[in-house]
């Protein structure tokens, strides 16, 4: 009977031993509520003691939690709608205000970085979201990190992800930007146009006082489009030149005036004999053996007198 009841009184002590211990993980801190009222210590890592049926052991997570804040419509100050999201980074840094100064700080911390999200947007140009979000990460960093230190939460950082626009909107910045580029490049083809001519005006000057240069440089010209061989290059002939030729080019000598009397001499022969009628040939071959008189003009380089033209 006593051994008995040493064995219930043992069985129940480890029961409660067991129901006495927890566990505490490492990224966690261990709250005890005794009857209700939290205790200054707060229980580290390990194996954390209770007093059984008094103690009551709350965890509080202290790793980065990672919080995305959903999509928000608004206006900005130019009169945009937008559509923002957002993600928050924060951690616990005091367990026992996280547990008993607010109900549930995850939940809070939502809130308000909803609040402070649409507060960004309705502050801020069009432009500044686009281009200048560190500066907006910082201002809703300070406006949710305000109200969490009082709740034992550190806001780690904040983070714009994405910023929506209408596509009428988009259409128009594209339209923007085009005419942004175009202008530019009009910009640039005027300025190196006004270079261009600066150098062309030196180059001009150059030729001037040297007109080899010019040739020089229609030669490399020349050379430059006969090297592509799909083209017809038509080049222009210096008059200059021409002139050089002539001048260099000696001239002809005249021809003797023996070769031009020859066959005149020759033609009253052949009339004589036609009328005495030497000779059966044709007229026509007579004729046709004779040179013209207006070659043998050309040969002797006179003109031919009147009363040979008769006879002939």
């Amino acid at each position: 009977m006593i051994l008995d009841i040493v064995f219930i009184a043992v069985l129940l002590g480890l029961i409660g031993a067991a129901l006495s211990m927890r566990v505490v993980k490492q990224f966690e801190r261990g709250v005890v509520f005794r009857f209700g009222r939290v205790q200054p210590e707060i229980r580290g890592p390990g194996l954390a003691m209770l007093v059984p049926i008094a103690d009551r052991l709350q965890k509080v997570n202290m790793q980065i939690v990672t919080m995305p804040v959903p999509a928000q419509d608004g206006i900005t100050r130019d009169n945009v709608t937008v559509r923002v999201d957002a993600v928050v980074y924060f951690s616990v840094i005091d367990p026992v205000r996280a547990t008993v100064d607010v109900q549930d700080y995850l939940s809070a911390i939502a809130q308000v970085a909803q609040t402070s999200l649409r507060s960004i947007i309705g502050k801020s140009d069009l432009d500044d979201l686009l281009s200048n979000r560190e500066r907006l990460n910082q201002g809703m960093e300070l406006m949710i990190d305000s109200p969490a230190l009082d709740w034992g939460v550190h806001i780690e950082r904040v983070e714009i992800k994405d910023v929506a626009l209408p596509e009428t909107m988009k259409r128009s910045m594209s339209r923007q930007a085009e005419a942004e580029r175009e202008r530019r490049a009009r910009i640039i083809t005027a300025d190196g146009e006004l270079q261009a001519s600066e150098k062309l005006g030196q180059a001009a000057e150059v030729m001037a006082d040297h007109p080899a240069a010019l040739q020089l440089r229609l030669l490399q010209t020349v050379v430059e489009v006969a090297a592509e061989k799909n083209s017809t290059l038509v080049l222009p002939f210096p008059v200059e030149l021409l002139r050089f030729l002539e001048r260099s080019t000696p001239a002809e000598a005249p021809k003797p005036k023996a070769v031009a009397e020859e066959p005149a001499a020759a033609e009253p022969e052949a009339a004589s004999a036609l009328e005495a009628g030497e000779g059966d040939a044709p007229p026509q071959e007579l004729t046709s053996s004779a040179p013209p008189v207006a070659e043998l003009s050309a040969v002797a380089g006179q003109p031919e007198p009147a009363e040979r033209n008769g006879q002939a």
